[in-house]
């Protein structure tokens, strides 16, 4: 039942706030609270070189920056295995533990096992724990309880799920083009799946970069190895450019900026025009890295250069992929363009890698295959190489990232100079190297870091730690943050037993407000109108229109898709309240979930209320909150005329409107 009525909204919006003083945080209550937040003075926080002669250039100074340094792998730090009461587990421990001692804080607290399998749960799958699976971790005596619930979510299809719309949100993904038309991108959807199942099988990540840049070129690259390759596709798309030249090298300022961000942790478009203001890349080096990417076929939304046949088993035998395609090993003249305009070509440049990382020129060879030039695997090769400084440490710090609220560096997509400083550089470094030592495998990585003593810290700070460590650098407690929009949304179709669980295959199109189909130009073209059925499957596999993203998604946050997405905001505004006490998809849930603790807990309206907080909190209710939640369903019925069956809809909605339900500590 919707909520009707200002009288009804004010009630049930009040008794959110009345049942969350037993039940939730306050978020104000935690600095740092929202999950992946970076103020603007953390994004301006340049990174200090390390003190340079007085006789030395500018260019020495920023060449001498951190990131462009050879890994440093020091041991960890000698510390107590004590500290505080606080166990530590290993080297991760010892690191943060060694600052935190330098500064005279003590090790943090361990959260309470509740805590910890709801928030290691939605880390590893995006999804609530059920309350089974709870109390079966409470009450676990095994000492090696922690491990085994980490390896069990670990090996969850729904893994993939979740941490594939990470890196989809690196890579802009969206299955149509943009600007006015909006067309959809043939086959996108491929490329979705390809990264959710390379995450489920801990597909190496040195292999995982080598496909997406050069799949097609490497010589076992198989289906994975084209699909990967609509990774260049995934950007922008004007079908109508007025300088179809300048549209051109705009594909490739795409690929890029992308590439430079998402791999290396650095802003190489930011010297298309003009050596770059701040890091030392020059504009040579911005054309001698297009240069790679200059005998691809340009994009056309359709067509032999785009839809590439899959010559594996696919259960179609006319099955193709989003993919790139050269058109032989004889790559066009690339050019430094003055000020970045095509009309005005400048000295030939040849492809060539960074030259501030003091790499070798390329050795391209062109496959045997004579199909494209072999520039992108020799690209390819050198991203993904141990030897590169930054591959590895900016894909660990991405991991650090979505674990603990931010990275060691604080702005992951730009290691450069006007970058953060990495607040344990240390630390980065050893992680970066056990990541290349074990075989770049991001599953062992998350073992290392979750088993650490430092994931499982409490949120609650202590006044010492929020006094001496205000913005939490020193790791002196746990970020509590907010669901992500896919989460809450997820969540609740989960929670109510409405989820479908079905992976893979083209995305869904959920219902959308007239109103939203109306913002077109042509009101709902391109939207089609899936079965419930399959519109409570999750987020990850909603279709994305760039000009038509679901409102419930979009209040809380969903990534840009336009460019590439390293951190989301976690903001607070009155869309997000007003959709979840009124909008259609939270009131329908509500009355799902209703219908299920019915059946599950009876007719007894405090068994109901019983049961609807253990699922929606996934802890038991006090009494003292059984008894607040009958007396809203009293009044709800004496006061506003709502039946037994709609008092408990209303319950249920107020339930999934909980701080509680909202953010993890």
């Amino acid at each position: 039942m919707a909520v009707r009525g200002t009288s009804i909204r004010r009630r049930v919006a009040g008794w959110v706030a009345v049942l969350a003083l037993g039940l939730s945080l306050d978020p104000g209550s935690v600095p740092g609270w929202g999950w992946g937040y970076v103020s603007a003075a953390e994004v301006s926080r340049a990174a200090v070189p390390p003190p340079a002669s007085p006789v030395a250039t500018a260019g020495d100074r920023r060449r001498s920056h951190w990131a462009f340094q050879p890994l440093r792998v020091e041991g960890p730090p000698s510390v107590r295995s004590e500290l505080g009461g606080a166990r530590l587990a290993g080297a991760i421990d010892a690191f943060i533990a060694d600052r935190l001692q330098r500064k005279g804080l003590p090790f943090p607290q361990a959260a309470s096992r509740r805590a910890l399998i709801r928030r290691v749960t939605y880390d590893l799958t995006g999804l609530p724990p059920t309350p089974e699976d709870v109390e079966a971790f409470v009450h676990d005596p095994s000492p090696l309880a922690w491990e085994h619930l980490v390896d069990r979510l670990l090996e969850s299809p729904h893994y993939g799920e979740k941490w594939g719309r990470h890196w989809l949100d690196l890579v802009r993904f969206a299955e149509t083009n943009s600007y006015e038309t909006d067309e959809p991108k043939p086959h996108a959807w491929r490329y979705r799946d390809y990264v959710i199942r390379a995450f489920n099988a801990d597909k190496p990540y040195d292999r995982f970069l080598r496909e997406q840049l050069a799949g097609d070129e490497l010589p076992d690259g198989g289906d994975d190895g084209l699909i990967a390759t609509g990774f260049y596709r995934l950007g922008i798309w004007d079908n109508d450019p007025a300088d179809k030249e300048l549209a051109l090298f705009d594909q490739f300022d795409d690929v890029v900026a992308t590439t430079g961000q998402v791999f290396l942790g650095l802003t190489v478009d930011c010297a298309r025009c003009h050596d770059h203001k701040i890091d030392p890349i020059s504009q040579r080096d911005y054309y001698a890295l297009l240069a790679f990417f200059r005998n691809l076929h340009p994009y056309r939304n359709g067509g032999a250069t785009d839809e590439v046949p899959l010559p594996g088993d696919h259960g179609d035998p006319k099955a193709k992929a989003l993919a790139v395609t050269e058109p032989g090993t004889v790559a066009p003249a690339t050019h430094l363009l003055r000020r970045g305009n095509p009309s005005s070509p400048g000295e030939a440049v040849e492809p060539g890698f960074l030259s501030v990382l003091g790499a070798p020129s390329p050795v391209i060879t062109p496959p045997a295959s004579g199909r494209s030039s072999g520039r992108r695997r020799a690209l390819a090769d050198w991203i993904a190489s141990p030897e590169n400084p930054l591959t590895a440490r900016v894909i660990v710090n991405r991991v650090v990232q979505h674990h603990f609220g931010r990275g060691l560096v604080r702005t992951p997509s730009d290691f450069g100079l006007q970058g953060s400083a990495p607040t344990h550089p240390e630390l980065l470094d050893w992680l970066a190297a056990e990541f290349i030592r074990e075989g770049w495998s991001l599953k062992r990585l998350h073992r290392r870091i979750l088993t650490s003593r430092a994931y499982q810290a409490s949120a609650k700070p202590t006044p010492e730690a929020l006094k001496a460590d205000p913005a939490n650098d020193l790791f002196s407690r746990f970020d509590a943050r907010r669901l992500t929009a896919e989460e809450i949304r997820d969540s609740v179709l989960w929670i109510s037993g409405a989820g479908n669980p079905r992976r893979y295959g083209p995305g869904v199109y959920v219902a959308l407000p007239k109103e939203v189909l109306a913002s077109q130009s042509v009101p709902g073209k391109g939207w089609g109108n899936s079965p419930p059925e399959e519109q409570n499957r999750r987020s990850i596999y909603i279709h994305v229109k760039r000009s038509l993203l679901s409102p419930v998604l979009l209040s809380f946050d969903l990534a840009e898709t336009d460019r590439s997405t390293p951190v989301r905001f976690a903001t607070t505004q009155p869309t997000q309240a007003l959709g979840m006490l009124n909008g259609t998809f939270f009131n329908e849930q509500a009355r799902v979930l209703a219908d299920r603790i019915r059946a599950e807990a009876g007719g007894r309206p405090e068994d109901q209320v019983r049961r609807v907080l253990h699922r929606v909190t996934a802890r038991p209710a006090s009494e003292a909150e059984v008894a607040r939640g009958l007396a809203l369903m009293r009044a709800l019925s004496a006061e506003e005329g709502l039946g037994a069956r709609a008092a408990l809809d209303a319950f249920c909605l107020m339930a999934f409107n909980l701080n509680e339900f909202l953010y993890l500590e």
